[in-house]
Formats: C-alpha cells, sequence, structure tokens
C-alpha cells in the first residue's frame, strides 16, 4: 500500500507567511504536511514541494481562530517560539496549534502534552534572551549623531525589544543591528522602522573606532572603563557567579569588557 505523498509548504520566514501555511493546511485539508523556510526547504523524492505567499489577510484569519481557543499569553508564546527559529519549529508550532484548535478549553497548561511543554520551554529561552538583550545593549555615539549598537542574539528577538527602547530613549535617534541576522531596528525620534545595512568591510563591532564613532564617545568609553575598574574589588570577585548573570557570550559588546 503506497502512503500519501507528503506536502512540503515553503514560505518567506516571517510570522505571516507561517500563519498563511497553518491556513492552507486547513483549507485544503492537508494530512501529511511539513512546513520549511525558503532558504532551508530541499528537494525531496518523497515529498510534494510547494511555495506559499504570504496573505495577511489568510494570516489575521488564523490568528484570530487561535485567540477563540487560547490565553493571550498562549499566544505570545506561539509567536516568541516562533522567533526562536529552532529547527522544524514551524511543525512544532502547527501540531500545537491543531491541538489548540481540537481542545474544547485553553491548553496552555496543559504541559502533560509533549508539545505543549516543548512550545512553553522554548517560549522561556527566547523571553530570557529578550530580557538579557534589554539590559546588556550598549550604545555608541557615531560621527552622525546616532546612538548605534550592535547585538548577536542566539534568538531572533529584535521585533520583540522595539518598544523597551522606544520607550527608555525617546529622545534621541538609536538604532540596534542584529549582526547575526543582518536587519535592526531604527528610531528617528518618530517611529521605529525596520532596517537593513551594509556595514562597511573594515567596521568591527566590538571596537570603537575613531573613524566612526564621535570623539566624545572615545572619551566615555575610557570614562567607562576606568569606573568600572576601580569599582571591582578583586578579593569579592566571584567569576562563576558574574558569568552567571553576564555570559561570556555578551562580552564583546559590552564597553566594560572591551579593552
Amino acid at each position: 500500500m503506497i502512503s500519501q505523498q507528503e506536502t512540503i509548504l515553503v514560505y518567506d520566514g516571517s510570522f505571516d507567511g507561517f500563519l498563511t501555511c497553518v491556513f492552507e493546511v486547513y483549507e485544503f485539508k492537508l494530512n501529511q504536511v511539513s512546513i520549511h523556510r525558503k532558504d532551508d526547504a530541499q528537494e525531496t523524492l518523497f515529498g510534494k514541494m510547494q511555495e506559499v505567499f504570504t496573505d495577511p489577510v489568510k494570516a489575521d484569519r488564523v490568528w484570530k481562530g487561535i485567540s477563540k481557543n487560547t490565553s493571550a499569553s498562549g499566544k505570545t508564546r506561539i509567536y516568541y517560539a516562533f522567533l526562536s527559529e529552532g529547527p522544524a519549529i514551524e511543525n512544532l508550532l502547527l501540531r500545537y496549534i491543531q491541538y489548540a484548535f481540537r481542545s474544547q478549553i485553553p491548553i496552555d497548561s496543559d504541559f502533560g502534552n509533549a508539545d505543549v511543554l516543548k512550545v512553553t520551554q522554548i517560549a522561556k529561552s527566547v523571553g530570557r534572551e529578550k530580557h538579557r538583550m534589554e539590559a546588556f545593549v550598549r550604545f555608541r555615539l557615531t560621527k552622525d549623531a546616532l546612538y548605534f549598537a550592535t547585538i548577536s542574539p542566539d534568538f531572533n528577538v529584535v521585533p520583540l525589544i522595539s518598544k523597551h527602547f522606544e520607550k527608555r530613549y525617546a529622545d534621541q535617534k538609536w538604532m540596534i543591528y542584529d549582526l547575526k541576522r543582518h536587519y535592526g531596528i531604527y528610531y528617528d525620534l518618530e517611529k521605529v522602522d525596520i532596517i537593513q545595512l551594509e556595514l562597511p568591510e573594515n567596521f568591527n563591532a566590538t571596537q570603537t573606532s575613531a573613524e566612526f564613532f564621535a570623539d566624545e564617545e572615545l572619551d566615555f568609553q575610557t570614562l567607562w572603563q576606568d569606573y568600572f575598574k576601580s569599582t571591582s574589588i578583586p578579593s569579592r570577585k566571584n567569576m562563576k557567579l558574574h558569568i552567571r548573570h553576564v555570559p561570556k557570550r555578551y562580552w564583546k559588546y559590552l564597553s566594560e569588557k572591551t579593552e
């Protein structure tokens, strides 16, 4: 007996694109289906590949449908987990959403279900990364009077930190750029926009170079490093505890950690 051929839905990597895929799963009653980002999709002899074009109307219908079967925190959990960009995260979330649609009650606390538990764990990890980015981002003043920061988070948390910095630094122009994903957010004193840059070949994100940054920024960096050293008490240094609160992978972007 020949089993039904798997349908591989390929999308653009956006959250609306993923929700459009979920819509098509139901619209075409697809039972054996797998969802992949366009960059990660591979041809297979055992599946039929089909490109899905993002449709905001379809995405909105799915999102509203999810709202009827899960709480606000459950919806946030789905979005956070999606931003983890983990392997096969789309298929995990599809199963989570299908379970929510089948259930007569909210599934948020049904940790006996493996998919609910896994999505919850992933969402918590993304939430921790969000809070760390909000704490560890260090702006530097450029020669163009722009406060510029670079990050390289484990997860795609740039969309999650936008409101925090817009509220906290409402009186200055700033930009936070994700070096790993090659995009960022820019605030022009009125609104935040998604931007993409072509950084100079000689730009080193871990260094405050006089070529790109204002003279007063170089002075500030020196003052800050001197202050950090002067307030450190060697006899009370607990490196194990310090690393737990400030993991080493963030050090290269912290002013107080650069030479």
